[in-house]
């Protein structure tokens, strides 16, 4: 029996010990990629005052730990300072934030501000309330921007939030548009910045549960399941499944354009294009399904026989 209790004992430390290296490894690889993100797109500058906003959701809590994670390796000196915007939802728990960033020992401000009555004046039973939630926000963020002198404003958007944009405004709104990872704000006044936007999704939830972050619902738009975001998320979460790495390769094709192969006659001068005489090796090609084998000057001259 008690050889029995000794190896169960041992069993069981070696299972913690590798959840504790996974966990470990999970931290290491937000910090590299969020690290990688904001150095690919400068994100944050010697002096930056970065306003994180935080909803109470897993994404937004991980964006704040991370960020303060590299601020203490960074080379560079900036400020963080939290802001929740208070939108008066019913049963909003309003002292979890406050609770939580105190004892993390962090600037922050709560912002209080009743636009769920607006969105429920405004929109009409059954019909999403995200667009005008958003345009609401967006707008109250810049001025607090502006009162607590932040120069940057930090967002929790992921990849899986960029890849989930770009296919709802292809297949919904007929353009080739995405959410960037940096941009500048409505009001022209500041930088918006998403450093999580190489992170996946899933490992932002697995990190909030390891973490054990106090997450708040919300009640607002939670429960509405006809969302066609929602939509393209089950798409996605097909794909994964049945063609994995076909998120990744969609992903990588969003910081990989070629204009000259598209038809926005905007963004390539299509109408003043003529023969240079120049050869050009990818200039006939759109898609090669597989690459082929067969060397290019093998098939021209094949090409060029008459039998």
């Amino acid at each position: 029996m008690q050889a029995t209790t000794v190896e169960q004992s041992a069993v069981s430390q070696k299972s913690q010990e590798k959840i504790t290296y996974e966990n470990n490894k999970l931290h290491k690889r937000l910090c590299r990629q969020v690290g990688q993100a904001i150095g690919d797109f400068n994100m944050i500058e010697e002096g930056d005052k970065v306003m994180v906003c935080l909803s109470g959701g897993k994404d937004s809590y991980a964006l704040l730990d991370i960020l303060m994670t590299l601020r203490e390796r960074a080379p560079i000196n900036f400020e963080i300072v939290a802001v929740n915007l208070d939108q008066k939802q019913p049963n909003f728990p309003d002292h979890i934030l406050p609770a939580y960033l105190e004892k993390l020992g962090i600037p922050f401000h709560i912002e209080n501000q009743d636009t769920y009555s607006i969105v429920k004046r405004l929109i009409p039973e059954g019909k999403t309330t995200c667009s005008l939630c958003s345009r609401l926000r967006r707008g109250i963020l810049y001025r607090v921007a502006d009162e607590l002198g932040a120069n940057k404003i930090a967002l929790g958007h992921h990849r899986d939030d960029i890849l989930e944009t770009f296919f709802l405004n292809m297949f919904f709104g007929g353009k080739l548009k995405g959410m960037p990872a940096k941009l500048q704000s409505d009001d022209g006044k500041h930088i918006v910045i998403r450093p999580l936007a190489y992170v996946k999704e899933a490992d932002s939830e697995r990190y909030a549960q390891v973490k054990k972050f106090p997450i708040i619902p919300c009640d607002l738009c939670g429960s509405q399941e006809n969302l066609q975001r929602k939509q393209i998320k089950n798409l996605m979460r097909e794909w994964e499944k049945q063609y994995p790495g076909r998120v990744e390769s969609i992903f990588s094709s969003l910081s990989t354009v070629v204009p000259s192969h598209l038809m926005d006659k905007n963004l390539f001068g299509f109408k003043d294009l003529a023969a240079t005489g120049v050869a050009d090796a990818n200039g006939d090609i759109a898609f090669d399904e597989e690459p082929c084998a067969v060397p290019t000057s093998f098939i021209s001259l094949h090409l060029d026989r008459d039998d």
